[in-house]
């Protein structure tokens, strides 16, 4: 009958993290300009370096400020904000996000859409004026076009990136248009309820449906629902995770580790 894969974006088809933490910088210092008082290019590039190391925490792309922030405080005693700023390591980032995250939102008082609304702006900002540079920040994996370009399966693309930026990049950086109808981004709800969604239209009947997805997190919370128990669950080796979310991931059946030429074949 065929195959449905259902793709994650930033992580799996594209690294987007040298855009989204030069766009995080940007957004910062628009939400919080006085923070960036005296803050030099070299301060800016060691937290663009460290940005790299925590991106396998980053769920939706708001955090990203979250952590430019974070990173800003645990250098610069004087305007710590929040309480666990202090003597953080990036190791003690990836190992606590989930806890530092609602800490910092609460102590900072920020809002979860006017971060998203933020990040968005800034990054259309940076499109409309220099799009050939946003675009540039980009890159996706080795064999990823042209394994999207000549795929047999029917493709999905499912993420909590904002659709219209993935569709730019697709467009513009691999060449290639997938359908509006396929691109669920931020705001079409969890991937558990788009994968749902997806396994429930009349046309996809009889197909093999495989995710793909670089978060574990993720996958485990499609393990959780019963419903889609259908799925074939991979877990993308090159993507945003750790060693030591690899090593658990072996230890689910329910998992396969995928490597990128391993990908590229399968869709094709």
């Amino acid at each position: 009958m065929g195959d449905l894969y259902a793709l994650d974006f930033d992580g799996v088809l594209c690294d987007s993290c040298g855009e989204s933490s030069l766009s995080a910088v940007k957004a910062a210092k628009v939400r919080w300009p006085s923070l960036f008082n005296g803050v030099d290019s070299s301060l800016e590039d060691w937290i663009v370096d460290q940005m790299h190391v925590v991106r396998p925490v980053v769920e939706t792309g708001y955090e990203n400020l979250l952590l430019v922030r974070l990173l800003l405080e645990s250098r610069i005693s004087s305007i710590r904000k929040s309480s666990v700023a202090e003597g953080l390591t990036v190791e003690g980032i990836l190992e606590n996000w989930a806890k530092i995250k609602p800490i910092i939102m609460a102590e900072w008082d920020e809002d979860r859409d006017f971060l998203i609304d933020l990040f968005g702006k800034v990054r259309d900002e940076w499109m409309d004026n220099d799009l050939a540079t946003w675009i540039g920040a980009n890159r996706f994996y080795p064999g990823v076009p042209d394994a999207l370009k000549f795929a047999s399966s029917k493709l999905y693309i499912v993420t909590t990136k904002q659709s219209r930026f993935a569709d730019a990049l697709l467009r513009g950086l691999a060449e290639i248009t997938i359908p509006a109808e396929r691109i669920y981004g931020l705001g079409t709800g969890p991937k558990v309820k788009v994968l749902k969604q997806l396994q429930e239209m009349p046309e996809h009947q009889g197909l093999t449906l495989h995710f793909v997805e670089d978060r574990l997190a993720t996958l485990k919370n499609v393990i959780k629902e019963s419903e889609l128990d259908g799925w074939n669950l991979y877990l993308g080796d090159w993507g945003y995770n750790t060693q030591k979310e690899r090593e658990e991931a072996a230890s689910i059946p329910r998992i396969h580790i995928l490597g990128l030429s391993d990908f590229s074949n399968k869709l094709k």
